[in-house]
């Protein structure tokens, strides 16, 4: 069975969202990083019986040393493909030369546009009528790699910032588990 690994920094509702659909019947997620200890990704993996790899950044010099560290988890994992998972940190060449082509992204907004750490915000902000995500992959840029799909809707313009986000992770929680399904099985 293909093996993944999913970062994840906060409450990991995509995180548990690819377990329940993928863990033992596409896939074996096989570990959780996470750079924010306490982190709720943590309880819920704990809960799924998912191992974890938890680290502060703080307590490395540099990002390079702790994506030695990470890429030496993966290493005896061999995963088939990394999905980050509301992780929010930048990769770096470390991770990126030891695993390229096989760490992918979800974004909350249609790229290329909106790019960053709000894309929700800053659609809202220039007020697009139609929103959605992106599965890309990941390089070097934010949120620059190449597009694998997307999905959207259109906006009434009454909503506010909260349901348009339970609109945006609900078409999270069905676009990612279909495009790690495609992935693994091409």
């Amino acid at each position: 069975m293909k093996k993944i690994v999913v970062f994840a920094s906060g409450s990991g509702s995509n995180f548990q969202t690819i377990v329940d659909k993928l863990h033992q019947k596409t896939c074996e997620v096989a570990l959780l990083v996470c750079d924010k200890p306490g982190a709720y990704c943590l309880e819920r993996a704990e809960k799924l019986h998912i191992p974890t790899f938890v680290f502060n950044p703080k307590e490395y010099e540099t990002k390079a040393d702790f994506e030695k560290e990470i890429c030496q988890r993966l290493n005896l994992i061999q995963p088939d493909l990394i999905v980050l998972a509301g992780y929010m940190r930048i990769i770096g060449e470390t991770l990126l030369n030891a695993y390229e082509g096989k760490i992918i992204n979800i974004h909350p907004a249609l790229l290329p546009a909106f790019p960053g750490r709000d894309g929700i915000g800053d659609a809202l902000n220039y007020g697009v009528k139609v929103m959605g995500v992106t599965v890309h992959y990941v390089d070097a840029g934010i949120d620059t790699g190449n597009i694998i799909d997307q999905a959207c809707f259109k906006r009434t313009g009454n909503e506010t910032r909260e349901e348009v986000e339970t609109r945006i992770h609900a078409l999270e929680h069905e676009l990612y588990p279909q495009v790690i399904t495609q992935l693994l099985q091409a």
